[in-house]
């Protein structure tokens, strides 16, 4: 085998490298995406191994019959091995064998007789080597969920090993074209195929695959421009490797796979959907509940102990009506210590609610019982102002500082406060302390402000 030989195998083979670093790249970054059509050959059967039989030519179906006028059908064959990169592209590595026979018993094509010293050839291939890049044309199936029979193409380069005889013309002496020795010449292979899946581990492979001969000398003679060429067509089991289970990864249907998660995770998204409706529907009537008022007293059901009460009455913070008012004769002079300044600030700031709602939580009512003991030993009046931070709307936010400072003066009255001496005023976000881009301002503004006088 010649240097020029070496060179084109090699150029051949160079030519598949960047299929190589295709693949890899894909394989490398196939987990970034959410949905993706692959995500690597991982749970997939990757190797298989392929035995065929049937009929080699000295002719390709791309025209040509080398240099003799009728060429026969001989027997062949061959055997693969074979990677699967992608669903839809492989490797493989071919080795093909068998015998080639052509006469000169037939006339040309204008008719004429054939002119050679030589009636008849029979070239043994002893051997042909490939590397082939195999492309899986129908893997992706928009109508089928899963495949059982693939349309494929495929081409490569390689180098076969043959050594033809020949029969000289009016007698029956045959002779080795090259007595010392094989011949080695570059192949270029390009074929296509059908493959039927006939289990998880068994395809039936039939294909047709064309030879094009970088020299003249397959038939045994170097005549005309033309190089000589030969086909093979055959047929044969193809066996996948690998874990019982696993599918094989030539038969992935990446459409089919993207539909299912894409599903799966529309799903998902309609069930967190169903989750927020009904978390805001309770919202809804919670909030209800706290601003209805039936008998417009002033103060919502929810925190109304006398419901009905009559029109155009006055009520305390429980909704009760209020005691004739006392006309006291002397008013004392009201002083208001450090210590009382003290207790009110430390209820202010004990004082929580439950989230988006007006109800205290109980850690804060030993605070406020400090505050109605002083409340009422010195009859003070208070002051109650409901702030809120500007999450929300406005409406909703005006309500809620409402119904938090009623709740706290209903807590007050409760343990035994003169509803008249307290007044409760809801400001909702019109009045902040802080800014509200910040969580720590926002927790500042949502406040409510005790002032004793």
């Amino acid at each position: 085998m010649n240097k020029s030989i070496i060179w084109r195998a090699s150029c051949a083979l160079m030519a598949l490298l960047p299929l190589f670093s295709n693949a890899q790249d894909q394989t490398s970054t196939s987990a970034v995406p959410t949905v993706q059509l692959f995500k690597g050959p991982q749970e997939y059967k990757t190797w298989s191994i392929g035995v065929n039989g049937g009929i080699l030519a000295p002719v390709a179906a791309t025209g040509g019959s080398n240099d003799f006028t009728k060429w026969k059908a001989s027997g062949g064959y061959g055997a693969y091995v074979k990677y699967q990169l992608l669903h839809f592209m492989a490797l493989r590595a071919d080795y093909v064998g068998g015998k080639l026979q052509a006469d000169n018993s037939k006339n040309w094509g204008n008719g004429q007789a054939p002119i050679s010293p030589y009636s008849s050839f029979e070239t043994k291939l002893k051997w042909s080597a490939s590397l082939n890049a195999v492309f899986n044309i129908t893997t992706v199936n928009w109508l089928f969920r899963k495949n059982f029979v693939m349309l494929y193409g495929s081409v490569g380069g390689g180098i076969a090993g043959y050594s033809p005889t020949l029969t000289r013309t009016g007698s029956n002496t045959s002779f080795d074209y090259k007595p010392d020795g094989t011949i080695k010449e570059l192949i270029i292979p390009v074929g296509a195929g059908l493959k039927f899946r006939l289990s998880e581990f068994i395809n039936l492979d039939l294909g047709y695959t064309m030879y094009y001969v970088d020299g003249d000398n397959l038939d045994g003679r170097v005549y005309g421009p033309n190089k000589d060429k030969f086909s093979y067509g055959y047929a044969g089991l193809e066996f996948a490797l690998g874990k019982k289970g696993k599918p094989q990864l030539q038969w992935h249907n990446p459409a089919a796979a993207t539909y299912d998660e894409l599903e799966a995770q529309k799903a998902a998204l309609r069930a967190n959907l169903d989750a927020v409706t009904q978390s805001n529907a309770r919202l809804t009537a919670d909030v209800d509940k706290l601003t209805k008022d039936s008998d417009g007293d002033g103060v919502s059901d929810f925190f109304d102990k006398c419901p009905g009460t009559p029109a155009n009455t006055a009520v305390d913070g429980a909704g009760c009506p209020l005691p004739a008012p006392v006309i006291e004769k002397k008013e004392e002079k009201v002083v208001i210590t450090e210590e009382d300044n003290r207790i009110v600030k430390e209820a202010i700031q004990n004082l929580e609610f439950d989230f988006a709602k007006a109800t205290i939580k109980p850690h804060s009512y030993p605070a406020l019982d400090r505050v109605a003991e002083l409340l009422k030993r010195k009859n003070l009046n208070l002051k109650l102002s409901g702030h809120t931070d500007n999450v929300g709307s406005k409406t909703r936010n005006l309500a809620l500082s409402r119904e938090r400072a009623e709740a706290v003066k209903a807590y007050l009255v409760g343990q035994g406060v003169n509803a008249s001496k307290i007044e409760a005023v809801g400001y909702g976000m019109t009045q902040p302390i802080a800014s509200n881009k910040t969580a720590a301002g926002r927790q500042k503004n949502r406040r409510v402000e005790f002032t004793i006088f």
